[in-house]
């Protein structure tokens, strides 16, 4: 362990707050640096078994990386490091791939649209079915594992009938549940410990996207998740100048399997993107903690202005997922979802804005804002007038003043 706190990543006795800025450092000894240097080298001494080295060659592991897949494991309370990927698209494309043959993946219909692309070339490619959910109904979510149970021990019979013998049940189960929550861009929030609960008593295994609440309002890995994934270059870096993923996993064998992903496709970072990935996660929880504070007041705003149709944060009393966040997030995130009556009213209003930055991403110390439904591939279910808001650290009243002059 480089990291120099005494607690295991498991049960970390810090504060969250606290472990983003102390987690992952180098040992407290005489003369030693404060931050982890930048490794840049792509191979290693290595004699005898090439797997007894603890590095061998970059492609497989770096020191570069270890600090930060330290950090992202205590953060997320997992008992082993986190790995890192060369972007969030592929971390969730190894995750995917981890559903078997013949299985199903359960996804929410408004997942990130890159996770839904992703998820229906490896389903065509590997054979899995591929069911979209409303990830907000909890009902809707366990029939679909329900029947998507039945299918497959239907196919197993089948396939061992038509063997001569008995039926052998599959080692990796009938699919995996994927919980995006709350979901982009339509922000709504799951029951994650009930939708968790039941798809694990169904042999499903599950995966969390915690891009949008990070490990400081929600970790999934508490409540039974499997797996979690990040897009790293959101929230978790914060100043839109990398392109990273990451996933997490206490089960040593899911690791290994992720890792061998990440290894055999070459999915792999750069030395200074991690380096800067982990100076950048240093002030995740005052970014957080400015930006919240920003969404909610803009959000407020947004529900009493006569041009907005509907506004979504699970901040509002009166969100549909309002509860549900008070309950399982300490924390209600920093992205808005607002709708006006057309598309190009919304247009109109990301061209119009001069302190905001009309762009696709989210999570930077930046404001940014977008029409979604300018994607051809953002679900049809999208409003057309739907504008998204990455609320970033800036004034509120400027970030106000701005948006309002927009919207009239």
């Amino acid at each position: 362990m480089t990291s120099r706190e005494p607690e295991t990543a498991a049960s970390p006795k810090f504060a969250p707050d606290t472990l983003v800025v102390e987690t992952g450092r180098p040992p407290r000894t005489d003369g030693a640096s404060v931050n982890p240097p930048i490794d840049l080298s792509s191979t290693f001494v290595s004699t005898g078994d090439i797997d007894a080295s603890p590095y061998a060659y970059a492609r497989f592991d770096t020191p570069a990386w270890s600090p930060f897949e330290e950090a992202l494991g205590s953060l997320e309370h997992s008992a082993l490091p986190g790995l890192v990927f060369g972007s969030g698209l592929a971390a969730i494309s190894a995750v995917i791939s981890l559903v078997p043959a013949g299985g199903t993946l359960v996804i929410p219909t408004h997942s990130y649209q890159g996770a839904l692309a992703s998820a229906e070339q490896i389903a065509h490619r590997q054979g899995f079915d591929l069911v979209t959910v409303d990830i907000a109904d909890t009902e809707a979510v366990i029939a679909a594992l329900d029947e998507a149970s039945t299918r497959t021990s239907a196919a197993a019979d089948a396939a061992a009938a038509s063997a001569g013998e008995g039926r052998v049940g599959s080692e990796s189960g009938p699919g995996m549940l994927w919980i995006e929550s709350p979901t982009n861009p339509m922000l709504e929030v799951a029951d994650v410990p009930a939708l968790i609960a039941a798809a694990r008593d169904r042999g499903f295994l599950v995966t969390v996207d915690n891009t949008f609440a990070t490990p400081l309002l929600q970790t999934p890995l508490d409540l039974g998740a499997d797996i979690v994934v990040h897009s790293v270059t959101k929230y978790l870096a914060g100043h839109s100048d990398v392109v990273l993923g990451a996933a997490l996993t206490s089960s040593v064998e899911l690791r290994e399997r992720l890792h061998t992903e990440r290894s055999m496709r070459g999915a792999i970072a750069g030395p200074f993107e991690v380096w800067l990935a982990l100076r950048g996660l240093r002030t995740l929880a005052v970014r957080l903690d400015r930006a919240q504070a920003n969404a909610q007041a803009i959000a407020e705003r947004l529900t009493a202005h006569a041009g907005v149709v509907e506004t979504r944060y699970p901040g509002l009393l009166d969100d549909p997922g309002h509860a549900r966040a008070s309950e399982q997030m300490s924390g209600f995130g920093a992205i808005i979802a607002f709708t006006v009556d057309t598309a190009e009213k919304a247009t109109a209003i990301a061209e119009a804005v001069r302190l905001w930055t009309p762009a696709t991403s989210l999570g930077g110390v930046e404001s940014l804002i977008e029409r979604r439904r300018r994607h051809p591939s953002e679900p049809v279910t999208v409003p057309e007038g739907l504008i998204r808001l990455s609320v970033g650290i800036e004034n509120l009243e400027d970030l106000w003043a701005d948006l309002e002059a927009a919207l009239g």
